[in-house]
């Protein structure tokens, strides 16, 4: 029987419709398996392409749905050990969303069946499914807290939840150490509130509303004191500051502002050099 338009179309549509609300749009997945067996790296080879279909086709957020993030993933396998009859893989891995988060991991170790599927269930754990969930939903709320203050919170407790499960579990290596990232990244309220208002003062500046892109940058530095007062030179902080530093710098070098990149120069001496190149331009 020869298939309708429709019928013919239906797939297609259904592909496009998933892809129109996706939280994670290019997921770009690589594996170092130079420390497998043969056999090994042939089972687990599947499980890249397994992978990128599950950020991609699942439903992270009802709220947040066509956010098309951009996530980069390196995964480096160190070997394989068997835990009673299961054969399970050990590894490190990287995480990015290309932009001003990236977070490594250690002590990996999950259980895989070449051709399986990869299904997070939020309630049970799962070594593999639930590592993914917990690295995807950390990149998330990072991103929701650029689109509204503390946009994220309910997505860190998503991450704090599967990560006490995983300390809890059989599979415990590296999961205590996330559950320490979980706490850190979402009681970080200076570095929240600093990347709020830098991604909301940028967006003011480009429509041409510089009073309040100024009020906003002005909340920015704020942030940042805050977290110089609590945790000097915190990690994630400095990340996020080494990925903006430039966009900063351009921006607060057309608004004249040498008193704040002065301020950028104290709290972030690491780029000291980008921040004088915009008080030299303003000096001319």
């Amino acid at each position: 029987m020869v298939k309708s338009a429709l019928q013919r179309l239906l797939p297609v549509l259904f592909i496009l419709l998933q892809w129109s609300f996706a939280q994670f749009g290019q997921v770009h997945v690589t594996f170092d398996d130079h420390l497998l067996r043969g056999n090994d790296r042939q089972e687990v080879y599947p499980l890249l392409e397994e992978i990128k279909r599950y950020y991609v086709n699942t439903n992270w957020d009802e709220e947040y749905k066509d956010l098309d993030i951009s996530l980069h993933l390196q995964i480096i396998f160190e070997g394989t050990s068997t835990k009673g009859a299961v054969k399970t893989y050990l590894a490190q891995a990287l995480f990015s969303n290309g932009n001003d988060q990236r977070y490594f991991a250690n002590g990996v170790q999950f259980f895989y069946k070449s051709g399986s599927a990869i299904y997070y269930d939020p309630v049970l754990f799962e070594p593999l499914p639930s590592f993914l969930a917990y690295y995807g939903n950390l990149i998330l709320a990072g991103e929701m807290d650029t689109y509204e203050p503390r946009g994220g919170t309910h997505i860190y407790e998503i991450c704090r939840s599967i990560a006490m499960r995983g300390n809890a579990s059989d599979y415990p290596r590296g999961w205590g150490d996330r559950l320490t990232l979980a706490n850190n990244l979402s009681s970080n309220n200076g570095l929240r509130k600093a990347r709020f208002s830098y991604y909301f003062a940028a967006d003011l500046f480009h429509n041409g509303n510089i009073e309040e892109s100024l009020r906003e940058l002005q909340t920015m530095m704020s942030g940042l004191e805050e977290v110089n007062q609590v945790t000097p030179r915190e990690h994630n902080t400095l990340y996020f500051l080494k990925t903006q530093a430039k966009p900063l710098t351009e921006i607060l070098t057309i608004l004249n502002r040498k008193e704040m990149l002065l301020d950028m120069i104290y709290f972030d001496s690491d780029n000291e050099e980008i921040y004088r190149s915009g008080l030299e331009t303003i000096s001319r």
